[in-house]
């Protein structure tokens, strides 16, 4: 047996979906301001030296793990 649908009804205008809106735009502008201050990385180069680096740290563990322990 199935069941009927419920007749379709006008959506109702919710009275504080202005506020609410107006309320996020608030939030939206408030993020990008606080973001504006941050500083921005530039990754490509960052990444790079990085990687150089964690690298150059791994050799020089490994090289110290191959040496023998002296007695």
């Amino acid at each position: 047996m199935r069941r009927r649908r419920a007749p379709a009804t006008a959506p109702v205008e919710d009275p504080r979906a202005a506020e609410k809106l107006d309320e996020s735009r608030t939030v939206v502008e408030d993020r990008e301001e606080f973001e504006s201050g941050e500083t921005t990385v530039d990754t490509d180069v960052a990444v790079e030296d990085r990687r150089q680096a964690v690298h150059e740290r791994g050799k020089a563990a490994a090289e110290q793990m191959r040496r023998k322990p002296s007695k």
